[in-house]
């Protein structure tokens, strides 16, 4: 997808995400979301497991980068051309990377950036994919000057800035069933988890597989779902999901069609405010959003 991303050695933390109408009602109760380097030979990488894979990963590394805001005669077409280049020659030939994908801003804090995610199936195939990655590109490049040149080229559309976080998947997850040519809107919430006294994992981990089931496995405008935990950096509590739709209007019809969806699976109001209030209890009540828009043409 693009850009030879080398990454990490690292420690794995805790556990799970979740879905917007039960963080919607919690929110409301409670007032009532080489270290990673960057080589010459590497820039950005893909937003990944939010693809279909041959494999599904394991482990999801995601990079922000941002926009050199200094380059003159910034073109988007020229961008993609040198990207495709190295996704046709490296990551399209990586066989360590089970799936990637790019993702740019389209709300968010931040227009400069650039949501790169890779999925590997192992721990160990993060680092073999960076050096496959490394092999590959002198194959594409044999003379050095020249791949000098492309690689310089390539990293002066980026700033020096980026950011680097690893996340855990889980077993659950709505698999996008075939690969769209037009760009694709991904929602993404983060949340906090909370760790109550008396709680489990697997409690936690049962409900949430069975409103998967019962909801978001179920819901027609929801293409793709992906959750994930933290695995490393900045905050433990993460829990990270990615809702695939069409269109920017397809998030809040996605929404509303999980509530629909909760009163269908739960029909007793009591009983379902229960069961939610249950699972709430595992969670703080903030969650964050995002939203981006997939490049296609970097889509493995």
């Amino acid at each position: 997808m693009i850009i030879i991303i080398n990454i990490f050695r690292i420690s794995l933390s805790f556990y799970l995400i979740f879905y917007y109408s039960l963080l919607n009602r919690k929110a409301m109760n409670t007032t009532k979301r080489h270290l990673f380097s960057v080589l010459i030979l590497s820039v950005l990488f893909a937003f990944s497991a939010y693809s279909q894979p041959q494999e599904r990963p394991e482990f999801i590394t995601v990079t922000t980068f941002h926009w050199n805001q200094d380059l003159q005669d910034f073109s988007m077409d020229a961008w993609k051309a040198v990207e495709k280049e190295y996704f046709d020659k490296v990551t399209s030939k990586n066989e360590f990377i089970v799936s990637s994908l790019v993702l740019l801003h389209f709300f968010t804090a931040d227009n400069t950036e650039i949501k790169l995610v890779s999925g590997y199936t192992s721990w160990e195939n993060i680092e073999k994919a960076s050096a496959r990655s490394d092999e590959l590109a002198k194959e594409a490049w044999p003379d050095k000057d020249q791949r000098t040149a492309f690689f310089n080229k390539q990293m002066s559309y980026y700033s020096n800035m980026h950011s680097d976080e690893i996340h855990s998947t889980y077993p659950f997850a709505k698999v996008l069933t075939e690969r769209s040519a037009e760009p694709q809107v991904y929602y993404v919430r983060i949340s906090h988890m909370d760790f109550p006294e008396g709680g489990t994992q697997k409690e936690i981990g049962d409900m949430m597989t069975d409103y998967f089931d019962k909801v978001i496995n179920n819901n027609t405008t929801i293409l793709g779902y992906f959750p994930n935990r933290h695995a490393w950096g900045s905050d433990r509590r993460d829990f990270i999901e990615a809702f695939v739709v069409k269109s920017l209007g397809d998030v809040e019809k996605a929404l509303k069609e999980n509530i629909e969806l909760e009163k269908a699976a739960w029909p007793d109001e009591t009983v379902r405010k229960a069961h939610l209030d249950k699972m709430g209890k595992y969670f703080t009540g903030f969650h964050a959003d995002y939203i981006y828009s997939s490049v296609p043409e970097f889509t493995k």
